[in-house]
């Protein structure tokens, strides 16, 4: 359990930050996070923990459920930049494989437009999975789904710059020696790192995450997993999720987005969010 910080605090400097947030949630959620549901997304409060829960998603229809702190606000007024710690004790009802769509809980620049924010670049930073048919294969000799620590920051000038050549390299990728001599390269411009978990999706664990103006460190509970020299730079919102998306991005110019259907019962249950920033 983490040590008591209380609920969340703000402190006012040129711009809104939070310095520290704490949620068990016991009865209502913070009133610092913003829910969201479509289709046959549900979020349930245990009055010790936060399910968000699927059932009866249909194919082609979105279904989501979650909570984030960007609702509504422009990326240049999200909350969280390096140096921060993140703590989320978490559990899931099925295993790697078998929980379908895509789940976690971290920080990213929502890229995709929602509301009146234009398409950016991604910016990630977070635990983050995705079940078949899934396939984002983004760091060299790791498979394309699972549950996975990383990062990814396409918008560091080092990535730019290999931007006037995206389409000949997507064609360059489709050849093996060329991908694999070439990719190493674009990912470390790309600020690329994943690690497999192989943890228990359906057993509680505390996943923890230290965000740095150098890079990051993941770890699950208390040994660390996975560190970064590079990271994203924010500012980044926070958020958790389960949904039933599906997506296909290969540095072979593979590009498809789908929404599964998910007939079963599932769900991402967490016990008690912590983020610390100084």
């Amino acid at each position: 359990m983490p040590p008591p910080l209380g609920p969340f605090t703000r402190a006012f400097g040129g711009r809104e930050t939070v310095k520290r947030l704490q949620d068990r949630f016991e009865g209502l959620p913070s009133p610092h996070w913003s829910q969201y549901t479509a289709g046959k997304g549900r979020i349930v409060l245990t009055g010790t923990s936060v399910r968000f829960l699927l059932e009866g998603a249909r194919a082609g229809e979105l279904s989501d459920a979650q909570i984030d702190d960007y609702q509504g606000l422009p990326r240049r007024r999200f909350y969280w930049r390096p140096p921060l710690r993140m703590q989320v004790r978490a559990r899931a009802s099925h295993s790697a494989g078998r929980l379908q769509g895509t789940a976690g809980f971290g920080f990213w620049n929502a890229p995709f437009g929602v509301g009146t924010r234009w398409p950016a670049l991604p910016q990630a930073i977070w635990f983050f999975y995705a079940s078949p048919p899934s396939e984002m294969r983004l760091a060299l000799g790791l498979p394309g789904w699972g549950w996975k620590a990383a990062c990814l920051d396409a918008g560091r000038p080092a990535a730019l710059l290999w931007a006037p050549f995206a389409l000949p390299l997507v064609l360059l990728m489709r050849l093996q020696p060329v991908y694999q001599r070439l990719w190493p390269t674009i990912q470390q411009a790309l600020a690329i790192h994943e690690r497999l978990l192989e943890v228990d999706l359906t057993a509680w664990h505390t996943y923890e995450l230290v965000w740095r103006p150098d890079g990051a460190t993941w770890s699950v509970d208390g040994e660390q997993i996975l560190t970064a020299p590079a990271a994203p730079r924010g500012p980044l919102a926070f958020v958790a999720w389960l949904d039933n998306q599906t997506a296909v991005v290969t540095p072979q110019g593979r590009l498809r987005l789908g929404l599964l259907e998910v007939p079963h019962r599932q769900w991402l249950e967490l016990d008690w969010v912590e983020i610390c920033s100084w």
